[in-house]
């Protein structure tokens, strides 16, 4: 059976939004692993820019941050209202230097939830969007001790069965 992507979108909207924020949260000169992840072609300046850390694995890759957190794995989150101008940057800590699962949304009318055909979402490794959510592996990234530099181009729904960038945005 096909699971929609709608299923993986699921699992972005969260029942508590504030969980994983104090330890996601960067700091300035803050010493220790963290992602700066720069948005890419955004459908426009409107709502909010969040950023997920997983583990790098399917099982728990876009799993309820309430289950990861209860049994003790890792779950950050950060967010920001997207900016009138400029780059739309997200800083997001890790525990650790290693390799990590992130998901990106783009939650333009505010609501802390994913709208299939409003919002935009991303992932490190730019995979091809269909109707399954992408493998851990798709959205996977590696931090060293000190802060990494990432892209995410952001994809929208486009008509009924399709996820892309928008066309003449990078």
């Amino acid at each position: 059976m096909i699971l929609s992507l709608a299923f993986a979108a699921a699992a972005l909207p969260r029942s508590t939004p504030n969980l994983g924020i104090a330890e996601g949260r960067c700091r300035p000169d803050e010493p220790g692993p963290a992602f700066m992840v720069t948005l890419t072609g955004l459908k426009d300046r409107a709502g909010l820019a969040r950023v997920e850390l997983y583990p790098a694995n399917d099982t728990d890759f876009l799993a309820d941050d309430n289950l990861l957190i209860g049994t003790g794995k890792v779950f950050r989150r950060a967010e920001t209202r997207v900016p009138e101008a400029g780059p739309v940057e997200v800083c997001i800590r890790a525990p650790a230097p290693g390799a990590y699962a992130l998901s990106v949304l783009h939650d333009r009318d505010g609501n802390r939830k994913f709208g299939l055909s409003v919002d935009g979402i991303g992932f490190p490794g730019d995979p091809k969007l269909g109707w399954r959510k992408p493998h851990a592996s798709q959205a996977t990234a590696r931090v060293g001790y000190g802060v990494t530099h990432i892209n995410v181009r952001m994809n929208y729904r486009q008509g009924l069965l399709s996820f892309g960038p928008i066309r003449g945005k990078s």
